[in-house]
Protein backbone atom coordinates (compact mmCIF):
# COMPACT_ATOMS: atom_id res chain seq x y z
CA UNK A 1 0.00 0.00 0.00
CA UNK A 2 1.76 3.11 -1.14
CA UNK A 3 0.86 6.60 -0.28
CA UNK A 4 -0.04 7.57 -3.67
CA UNK A 5 -2.21 4.51 -4.23
CA UNK A 6 -4.89 5.00 -1.34
CA UNK A 7 -7.66 7.24 -1.90
CA UNK A 8 -10.36 8.35 1.01
CA UNK A 9 -13.17 6.37 0.28
CA UNK A 10 -11.19 3.36 -0.90
CA UNK A 11 -12.54 -0.24 0.68
CA UNK A 12 -10.38 -3.51 0.62
CA UNK A 13 -11.61 -6.81 1.53
CA UNK A 14 -10.10 -9.67 2.61
CA UNK A 15 -9.33 -12.74 4.62
CA UNK A 16 -10.50 -15.88 5.91
CA UNK A 17 -9.22 -16.81 9.31
CA UNK A 18 -11.09 -19.59 11.61
CA UNK A 19 -10.38 -19.79 14.90
CA UNK A 20 -10.32 -23.08 16.75
CA UNK A 21 -11.00 -24.10 19.98
CA UNK A 22 -7.21 -25.11 20.15
CA UNK A 23 -5.91 -21.63 19.48
CA UNK A 24 -8.44 -19.54 21.18
CA UNK A 25 -7.62 -21.83 24.60
CA UNK A 26 -3.81 -21.67 23.29
CA UNK A 27 -3.73 -17.88 23.14
CA UNK A 28 -5.79 -17.20 26.28
CA UNK A 29 -3.50 -19.52 28.25
CA UNK A 30 -0.29 -17.37 27.52
CA UNK A 31 -2.12 -13.64 27.50
CA UNK A 32 -5.57 -13.50 28.66
CA UNK A 33 -5.87 -16.18 30.86
CA UNK A 34 -9.74 -15.59 32.29
CA UNK A 35 -11.62 -18.93 32.52
CA UNK A 36 -13.83 -18.03 29.83
CA UNK A 37 -11.36 -18.00 27.53
CA UNK A 38 -10.04 -21.23 28.65
CA UNK A 39 -12.25 -23.67 30.38
CA UNK A 40 -15.16 -24.60 28.38
CA UNK A 41 -17.33 -26.28 31.19
CA UNK A 42 -16.54 -23.32 33.17
CA UNK A 43 -17.17 -21.13 30.51
CA UNK A 44 -20.80 -22.10 29.95
CA UNK A 45 -21.25 -20.55 33.45
CA UNK A 46 -20.71 -16.71 32.35
CA UNK A 47 -23.15 -14.54 29.92
CA UNK A 48 -21.43 -15.89 26.80
CA UNK A 49 -22.79 -19.15 27.15
CA UNK A 50 -19.58 -20.88 26.23
CA UNK A 51 -15.99 -20.54 25.25
CA UNK A 52 -14.89 -17.27 24.01
CA UNK A 53 -11.87 -15.78 21.98
CA UNK A 54 -9.85 -12.97 23.81
CA UNK A 55 -10.57 -9.97 22.42
CA UNK A 56 -6.70 -9.37 22.15
CA UNK A 57 -6.55 -12.87 20.28
CA UNK A 58 -9.12 -11.26 18.18
CA UNK A 59 -7.03 -8.18 17.76
CA UNK A 60 -4.12 -10.74 16.62
CA UNK A 61 -6.28 -12.20 14.22
CA UNK A 62 -7.16 -9.30 12.44
CA UNK A 63 -3.21 -8.14 12.67
CA UNK A 64 -2.38 -11.29 10.86
CA UNK A 65 -4.80 -10.61 7.68
CA UNK A 66 -4.09 -6.99 7.35
CA UNK A 67 -0.62 -7.79 7.23
CA UNK A 68 -0.91 -10.05 4.86
CA UNK A 69 -2.85 -8.61 2.62
CA UNK A 70 -2.82 -4.62 3.04
CA UNK A 71 0.57 -4.45 4.23
CA UNK A 72 2.16 -7.44 2.06
CA UNK A 73 4.37 -4.78 -0.22
CA UNK A 74 6.68 -3.51 2.93
CA UNK A 75 5.33 0.13 2.42
CA UNK A 76 3.88 -0.12 5.88
CA UNK A 77 6.27 2.22 8.40
CA UNK A 78 4.23 1.18 11.54
CA UNK A 79 1.66 3.31 13.59
CA UNK A 80 1.33 5.44 16.08
CA UNK A 81 -1.39 3.54 17.35
CA UNK A 82 -5.48 2.81 16.93
CA UNK A 83 -8.10 4.75 17.76
CA UNK A 84 -12.09 3.47 19.41
CA UNK A 85 -11.06 -0.28 19.44
CA UNK A 86 -14.56 -2.01 20.29
CA UNK A 87 -15.41 -5.72 20.47
CA UNK A 88 -19.08 -5.54 19.46
CA UNK A 89 -19.70 -9.48 20.05
CA UNK A 90 -17.78 -12.84 21.05
CA UNK A 91 -15.88 -14.60 18.47
CA UNK A 92 -16.45 -18.28 19.41
CA UNK A 93 -14.88 -21.69 17.93
CA UNK A 94 -15.28 -22.18 14.34
CA UNK A 95 -16.21 -18.56 13.82
CA UNK A 96 -13.96 -17.71 10.38
CA UNK A 97 -13.61 -14.06 10.18
CA UNK A 98 -12.43 -11.70 7.32
CA UNK A 99 -11.85 -8.02 7.47
CA UNK A 100 -13.30 -4.78 6.03
CA UNK A 101 -10.82 -1.92 5.29
CA UNK A 102 -12.24 1.45 4.40
CA UNK A 103 -9.57 4.77 4.12
CA UNK A 104 -11.09 7.76 5.87
CA UNK A 105 -8.31 10.17 5.54
CA UNK A 106 -4.84 10.66 3.88
CA UNK A 107 -2.02 13.25 4.36
CA UNK A 108 1.27 13.69 3.88
CA UNK A 109 3.73 14.37 7.33
CA UNK A 110 5.00 17.60 6.98
CA UNK A 111 8.10 16.45 9.18
CA UNK A 112 9.08 13.28 7.09
CA UNK A 113 8.73 13.73 3.12
CA UNK A 114 9.50 9.54 2.51
CA UNK A 115 6.02 9.44 5.07
CA UNK A 116 2.68 9.70 4.99
CA UNK A 117 -0.65 9.01 7.58
CA UNK A 118 -3.60 7.08 6.32
CA UNK A 119 -6.49 6.46 8.46
CA UNK A 120 -8.96 3.45 8.23
CA UNK A 121 -11.75 2.49 9.73
CA UNK A 122 -11.20 -1.71 10.20
CA UNK A 123 -13.78 -4.18 11.13
CA UNK A 124 -13.46 -7.69 11.69
CA UNK A 125 -16.92 -9.72 10.80
CA UNK A 126 -17.75 -13.69 11.06
CA UNK A 127 -18.58 -15.57 7.54
CA UNK A 128 -22.70 -14.78 8.72
CA UNK A 129 -21.65 -10.89 8.45
CA UNK A 130 -22.14 -10.37 12.22
CA UNK A 131 -19.46 -7.70 13.10
CA UNK A 132 -16.92 -8.76 16.15
CA UNK A 133 -14.28 -6.07 16.18
CA UNK A 134 -13.84 -2.43 15.07
CA UNK A 135 -11.16 0.23 15.32
CA UNK A 136 -10.12 3.30 13.70
CA UNK A 137 -6.45 2.76 12.17
CA UNK A 138 -3.50 5.15 11.64
CA UNK A 139 -0.63 4.11 9.42
CA UNK A 140 2.50 5.27 8.36
CA UNK A 141 3.13 4.40 4.64
CA UNK A 142 5.64 5.05 2.64
CA UNK A 143 5.42 8.11 -0.18
CA UNK A 144 7.34 9.17 -3.05
CA UNK A 145 8.53 12.62 -2.11
CA UNK A 146 8.28 13.61 -5.62
CA UNK A 147 5.15 12.38 -6.15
Amino acid sequence: MKFEDVEVGDVNEFGSYEMTEDEIVSFAEQYDPQPFHVDPAAAKEYPYGGLIASGWHTCSATMRMLVENQFRDGDNLGSPGVDELRWHQPVRPGDVLSVRVEVTEKRPLESDPERGLVKSRVETSTDDGTLVLSWKSNVFVRRDPDA
